[in-house]
């Protein structure tokens, strides 16, 4: 299918690894140029250069903590006028309400709501004056089905949905949409660190942590970064201009519910 947005710009964060990857190769293979974000120079500099040399999209690269004002400052000068915003930061540490405190949900809340907004808030304007414009937000299966362990996720990207409800409203008619994205497990890094978690919880070994959470999913697999993805590209496209204020599911049918 030809996503008819071949020779836009895409501003994606987190990309230089795992979900922001996937989502920035299906962007470039549908023909978008971007601008790829991440803290790691070295990960972010090696995966454009693959994604160049993959695609022949132009690919402009910027090392910056995206959650900081400095960093998003530098991100957003770098990026300039962009049609497509994928946002996405590493979520909150794992633990017990019992553990957290008054700091430790202020950084949550910046990295997980108050980032995305701040750069809806940057962007979305020119996408309205220019009368097209897409958003995808990375959040998590957890605004559906609360995580215990990561209560500081739960409150944040709520938080964020909540947002996005009412703002698509808002920008949609001006043909801008915003959704949402809400990846179960998938083959990530941060996968491997949860992993980790339950591994040293139970006394077991990470692939028997894996294994185990593998088998609470219907498709008895973690997804792939390369089907997360291509999902993004597809909100992103032409096609979807219908699609406002949207929270996609991508859990392997792990949220049990009607709706």
């Amino acid at each position: 299918m030809d996503l008819g947005i071949k020779g836009k710009r895409a501003l994606v964060c987190a990309s230089s690894k795992g979900l922001g990857r996937g989502c920035a190769e299906a962007l470039a293979e549908a023909g978008v140029n971007l601008v790829m974000n991440a803290r790691g120079a070295e990960a972010l500099e090696a995966a454009s250069a693959e994604i160049r040399a993959k695609y022949g999209v132009e690919v402009t690269t910027v090392a910056a903590d995206i959650t900081s004002d400095a960093g998003r400052q530098q991100v957003l000068e770098a990026a300039g006028q962009v049609d497509i915003l994928v946002t996405n930061a590493g979520g909150p540490p794992p633990g017990m309400w019992s553990d957290w405190d008054r700091e430790d949900f202020i950084k949550a809340l910046d990295g997980n709501m108050l980032t995305p907004i701040a750069l809806m808030k940057a962007l979305l304007p020119g996408m309205m004056d220019r009368g097209w414009g897409r958003v995808v937000n990375i959040t998590s299966q957890s605004v559906k089905a609360p995580i215990g362990v990561l209560g500081l996720s739960n409150s944040a990207r709520a938080g964020l949905t909540g947002y996005v409800a009412g703002t698509s409203r808002q920008v949609a008619p001006k043909g801008v949409t915003i959704n949402n994205m809400l990846p179960g497990i998938h083959a990530t890094d941060r996968a491997i660190a949860l992993d980790g978690g339950v591994a040293t919880q139970k006394g077991i070994s990470v692939e028997e942590a894996a294994a185990e959470r593998a088998a609470t999913i219907p498709v008895r697999r973690y997804g792939t970064a390369e089907e997360f993805g291509a999902m993004c590209a597809f909100l992103c496209s032409q096609h979807a201009g219908f699609v406002v204020g949207q929270n996609i599911l991508l859990d392997g049918g792990a949220v049990n519910s009607t709706l």
